[in-house]
């Protein structure tokens, strides 16, 4: 006997992040914290280990009127200013698409509101090899098969077995919705080069001629990104879309502005015509009614008057710690590469990841902890979150790892 639809994954739920950190946090009571490396949480940290938040985005939100925090959003899609600020913010003038904006509870929702309004039951959604683990939870809870493409040949995008399986779930389904989280990949800090995406857009064209195809492109992490300026210039790459190719940009105020908590996001619908656009925005517009009504009001109110007139600010401080970010994940490279210890090619993000098989990655991973390490496994890998370890933290951290490794 079973009280919920009978077509659903009733697999209890398995957050392995969550279940890290809290034993993480046990091995910090018993030894001391100062003796545990904590490479587990995925949100800003700064030197002295406590979450940023940032001053910029706080004050601005702190002086924001009760009323507003208490009242509804003006829609269901968003308030207006939200909508077309964020257009701005990600997009600007690097695009003449016709668009919209849906507002969402952080980018998971836009991410969610995809996976779950643009494949049917039974259909598949295709996935990076080594991904966030939501996109499959997402998929199981919508009755959607996931099909997976290897992320790396050598040092760069795996193109070929991108095309493999793409045209291989076109060919069964004559629809494609395919994820792509870049820049600043989670989990391996992977950055696609402005001619990677080129060629992407000219496959997904081709794709096109045998039925509708959707880009969903995960950017939660872009405003960490090593190249602020040109890390958004890849977008005008989607003006080549053929008209049967639609992209959904999920974007996460929460990452850019340090503000998990608040819940708030979008999603970008990108195509041809606005009648294209129309007729998916209507179908979101309804789930979006139908799943959460709408989003927080001051949150996001918060988003545009910090990116707008207090923009500088944000700017200015973030910026200190994108550099700290940098600093962290180059000490780390350095160290893995001059010690051996073999990591996916990471270009900038809050994640490193050590390459290896499941099997052994199973066995290291507990080998770490034995030595107060804790790490998060992902698919062929274990991660490693440098945007919550300090530097002294950091400094031999690799050197330790492999020697950890090379006792398996």
């Amino acid at each position: 006997m079973s009280f919920v639809k009978r077509k659903v994954d009733k697999t209890p739920i398995e957050d392995t992040v969550f279940a890290i950190v809290k034993k993480a946090k046990e091995d910090k009571e018993r030894v001391g914290a100062e003796n545990v490396v904590d490479a587990t949480i995925g949100s800003l940290y700064n030197e002295e280990g406590s979450i940023v938040a940032f001053d910029s985005v706080f004050t601005p939100y702190n002086q924001i009127a009760k009323e507003t925090k208490a009242a509804y959003a003006s829609s269901f899609v968003g308030n207006e200013s939200f909508r077309k600020q964020v257009y701005e913010w990600v997009v600007g003038n690097r695009s003449a698409l016709a668009h919209s904006v849906i507002a969402t509870p952080g980018g998971t929702g836009a991410v969610a509101l995809s996976v779950q309004e643009i494949l049917d039951e039974g259909e598949t959604l295709v996935i990076p090899e080594i991904a966030w683990g939501s996109y499959r939870l997402m998929a199981a809870m919508n009755n959607v098969e996931v099909a997976t493409y290897s992320l790396f040949e050598d040092d760069h995008f795996n193109m070929k077995s991108f095309k493999e399986v793409c045209e291989k779930v076109m060919q069964k389904q004559k629809k494609l919705l395919v994820v792509i989280n870049d820049p600043c990949h989670n989990p391996t800090g992977y950055s696609l080069s402005m001619e990677e995406w080129k060629e992407i857009v000219a496959f997904l064209n081709s794709c096109a001629k045998h039925g509708e195809v959707v880009l969903l492109n995960d950017i939660a992490y872009i405003d960490y990104s090593y190249d602020l300026e040109h890390c958004r210039d890849y977008i005008s790459c989607f003006d080549a879309f053929d008209e049967k190719v639609m992209c959904v940009i999920a974007f996460s105020c929460s990452k850019s502005l340090t503000s998990y908590g608040l819940r708030c996001g979008a999603a970008i619908l990108m195509a041809k015509t606005q009648q294209l656009v129309r007729d998916v925005e209507i179908v979101f517009e309804k789930a979006a009614r139908a799943t959460w009504s709408n989003i927080p009001n001051a949150a996001m109110d918060n988003f545009t008057q910090v990116t707008t007139t207090n923009v500088e600010a944000y700017i200015k401080e973030k910026a200190k710690y994108i550099a700290l970010l940098k600093e962290r994940s180059d000490i780390f490279m350095k160290e893995a590469k001059e010690c051996g210890l073999a990591c996916y090619p990471y270009k900038e993000g809050f994640f490193v990841t050590v390459a290896m098989d499941n099997e052994t990655r199973d066995c290291y991973h507990e080998a770490l902890m034995k030595e107060h390490i804790f790490t998060v496994k992902v698919n062929k890998g274990i991660r490693v979150a440098v945007c919550s370890l300090s530097v002294t933290a950091i400094k031999g951290l690799a050197k330790r790892m492999k020697e950890i490794l090379d006792t398996l």
